[in-house]
């Protein structure tokens, strides 16, 4: 399927960090969008204003975010430090620390607690209305194969990916062991992990632009309808280059998902029909983040070099914010050819 090219990258953000951009995500029920970077920054805007509306200095690279709710938020910093701040009233405060750098962190509005993955190679759950102090909040420590790479939650169900393409599978009401150990069907290191919008699975990318589609479900028919597709890739001078897919990102409406990679280029892809959907128009550096908003309308893109090349010159780190038209993330429905008369 040949890919339409959008005609434009979207609406630049002002006040965009200054180092790189770790994540950005939309709240849950607004257009406000929450940044983490290596700045040493967790930057508040509101999207659709293009309005800076809170700040954040850490002690540390800021490597994720998350929201609590509309002005608070949590997040994972390299100086082992796990915190919450609430942009209203400037205040923030330690919820607690890991023995090594914080990788990524995940809210659960089910259970009501913040989950931290760290390169310390532990997962570990906190309750956040506690008062400070990490004896006070800190529900449990799970130990984990290797570093925490990437964490994705859908109800009560978390998927951790780790190095060493190891993928655990809990249930957050019960933390004592994984439901699943499973290892990445990809051969090459995990970037990012996603589920799905139904709770039926998630998607998994690697730095050798692949993306898996696996489900939870073990029974030997559902098995049969993972795969994997290669993305993120392209034939120069007779040889492929390949770009790492560090960012997947579904829409809330019609499950469909986006994937960004170290090529600068920002995929929407039909899952279920095995498609690419839409494909925008180069971004001028890798594609770090990813984020559409509570109603799919807005895709907040945070163009922003990886250093998949080393150190080198690059573009300004900036954060896109596009309209979604529907033509690009709705999937097209089945032409069956009309039967013999």
């Amino acid at each position: 399927m040949t890919a339409v090219p959008a005609p434009t990258l979207g609406r630049e953000l002002s006040n965009s960090p200054l180092d790189g951009i770790t994540n950005l995500r939309f709240s849950n029920t607004s257009d406000h969008l929450l940044v983490s970077s290596w700045d040493k920054s967790v930057r508040l805007y509101d999207a659709s204003a293009n309005v800076l509306k809170g700040e954040f200095r850490h002690g540390g690279a800021v490597l994720d975010c998350c929201f609590h709710d509309e002005s608070s938020g949590f997040t994972a910093c390299i100086d082992s430090n796990v915190r919450r701040m609430v942009f209203n009233y400037g205040k923030e405060d330690i919820l607690g620390r890991h023995d090594g750098p914080v990788r990524c962190l995940e809210y659960s509005y089910a259970t009501g607690q913040v989950i931290t993955g760290s390169w310390d190679k532990t997962l570990k759950c906190w309750d956040p209305r506690g008062a400070s102090g990490q004896e006070r909040t800190l529900l449990g420590t799970y130990t984990q194969p290797e570093r925490v790479y990437s964490l994705s939650l859908v109800g009560h169900r978390l998927v951790v990916a780790t190095a060493g393409r190891h993928v655990n599978v809990y249930d957050l009401r019960n933390m004592s062991q994984p439901e699943q150990r499973r290892e990445s069907s990809l051969k090459y290191q995990t970037r990012c992990v996603r589920c799905y919008p139904n709770g039926t699975g998630y998607a998994l990318s690697s730095v050798e632009g692949r993306v898996a589609m696996e489900f939870f479900d073990l029974s030997e028919a559902s098995q049969a309808k993972k795969y994997a597709f290669k993305c993120h890739r392209k034939s120069e001078a007779g040889r492929d280059i390949v770009y790492p897919v560090n960012a997947i990102t579904f829409h809330p409406i019609y499950a469909t998902f986006a994937t960004g990679g170290c090529d600068g280029i920002v995929n929407v892809w039909d899952g279920n029909n095995k498609k690419r959907l839409y494909q925008y128009a180069k971004y001028p550096t890798s594609i770090a983040a990813l984020s559409f908003s509570r109603d799919g309308r807005l895709l907040a893109v945070a163009s922003s070099y990886t250093f998949e090349e080393g150190d080198k010159p690059h573009e300004p780190d900036t954060i896109f914010i596009r309209s979604v038209n529907e033509v690009e993330v709705k999937p097209k429905p089945k032409v069956y050819p009309n039967p013999p008369a």
